[in-house]
């Protein structure tokens, strides 16, 4: 029923959900670009259109009262971001344990434009061995969806230059504040 209603509402949106399956029961997912606080409510509408159960990493600070018990139910991980608390070791260990788990985290960090990518999805899914999953709102094609899954090899270069590939015609809800999809060079 849910994936009926969720179906209906984004017809009723003009927008449309789009699913290559997962290649197997673990995954790390980069939602790209994020520019918008309704790339959720989309996000949400998809994982209810297909019955897809994946959990997705948000700031800490939300997941206080009222919203705290939703946020968990719809598949939030509270990540601190403000210090270092060992959140990829932690999920690593959270893959090994899990049958079945799959996490989308978008890399810009904000909705704000970025001149880079937090690494956390990009070693998150070398370290735990799972592939990743390419996922979008594309606001000009009125698509929300996984289309393509990757194994990253590694070579930073290579692996970024797959990603600006895939997400080149990916039109964000505010282009302006599309983040660079590059690493942060110290």
């Amino acid at each position: 029923m849910c994936s009926a209603l969720a179906s209906w509402v984004l017809r009723l949106i003009g927008w449309q959900a789009v699913l290559v399956p997962p290649p197997g029961p673990k995954s790390v997912i980069m939602f790209y670009p994020h520019t918008s606080n309704w790339d959720f409510p989309l996000g949400v509408l998809f994982k209810a259109r297909f019955g897809f159960d994946v959990h997705w990493a948000g700031k800490d600070t939300l997941f206080r009262f009222p919203l705290r018990r939703l946020l968990l139910w719809l598949g939030g991980v509270p990540i601190n971001r403000r210090e270092r608390t060992g959140m990829i070791g932690q999920m690593v260990a959270r893959f090994a344990e899990s049958d079945s788990f799959h996490l989308c985290i978008a890399p810009e960090g904000t909705r704000k434009k970025t001149d880079h990518l937090k690494t956390g999805f990009y070693r998150l899914s070398l370290a735990a061995g799972v592939p990743l999953g390419l996922a979008f709102a594309d606001y000009r094609t009125k698509r929300v969806g996984i289309e393509r899954w990757v194994v990253l090899s590694g070579d930073e270069a290579a692996d970024l230059a797959l990603l600006q590939a895939f997400y080149s015609d990916k039109q964000a809800f505010d282009s302006a504040k599309a983040g660079d999809i590059a690493f942060r060079r110290d």
